[in-house]
């Protein structure tokens, strides 16, 4: 069964592609396993999806989500496609930030495309944290905003509930998929400071604004779904910058 990846060289789509038995990779660029096209004007989306089953729509641009999303949907019913696969955010459609707006659009244009279609919600990657702590540590500071928790979820563990998903069929919206733990924003500031070596303070810092008052009531978490298995420590175990 081939199924096309959109995305399938960011950090998700490395994950995933090697779990798939035929997978074949969307990029602007050709390569080895590549097709080209272009998610901003459609460009060779249809020879692409020729012969495609499913599609697992991975990739993702902050100002451009919901435009691409409409690409492939379009190139998808032209294709007669058989089940498309769309990943998603954790609190999409309550926390009013600007991509989170554009992913809300992107999984509406998904559910009223007329296709057999499956949209999994993750909560944030370990990654994404491990970035935002990397950056903020630059100032001498690892600010944490009150109040706030995060469940981090490894890229491997979504990898595997989406390689399942498209292997199956058609579920419409499924469980959300969170990160073993739900921890405070400071915690994990401190967590990754230990494991990098890093001697920065964790200063508590409060804002106002809607964004951050949908990450204090819990927006972002699936407490309900701790289904992933890689904790942020052995995620920071793993990388190769985490000093003896």
């Amino acid at each position: 069964m081939t199924v096309l990846v959109t995305g399938g060289t960011g950090t998700l789509g490395r994950a995933l592609v090697p779990l798939l038995d035929d997978p074949r990779v969307l990029s602007r660029h050709a390569g080895p396993g590549r097709v080209v096209g272009d998610l901003e004007t459609g460009e060779g989306l249809d020879a692409a999806m020729a012969g495609t089953l499913v599609v697992v729509h991975l990739a993702s641009r902050p100002k451009h989500d919901a435009q691409a999303t409409a690409e492939v949907v379009e190139a998808a019913r032209r294709a007669g496609i058989g089940h498309l696969v769309h990943v998603s955010i954790v609190g999409t459609d309550r926390i009013p930030l600007g991509y989170y707006e554009q992913k809300v659009r992107s999984e509406r244009l998904v559910e009223g495309s007329g296709l057999p279609w499956t949209i999994l919600r993750a909560t944030q990657f370990h990654d994404l944290l491990a970035q935002l702590f990397a950056t903020t540590a630059r100032v001498g500071v690892l600010p944490a905003l009150s109040g706030v928790s995060f469940q981090p979820v490894a890229v491997a563990d979504v990898a595997g509930r989406l390689a399942a998903l498209a292997a199956g069929p058609p579920r419409g919206r499924v469980d959300d998929l969170g990160g073993p733990e739900v921890r405070s924003m400071a915690d994990l500031a401190r967590t990754w400071a230990r494991a990098t070596g890093r001697r920065r303070p964790v200063v508590p810092l409060r804002l106002p604004g809607a964004v951050v008052r949908g990450f204090r009531s819990g927006a972002n978490l699936a407490p309900e779904h701790p289904d992933g298995i890689v904790t942020f420590e052995q995620f920071l175990a793993a990388r190769s910058e985490v000093r003896p």
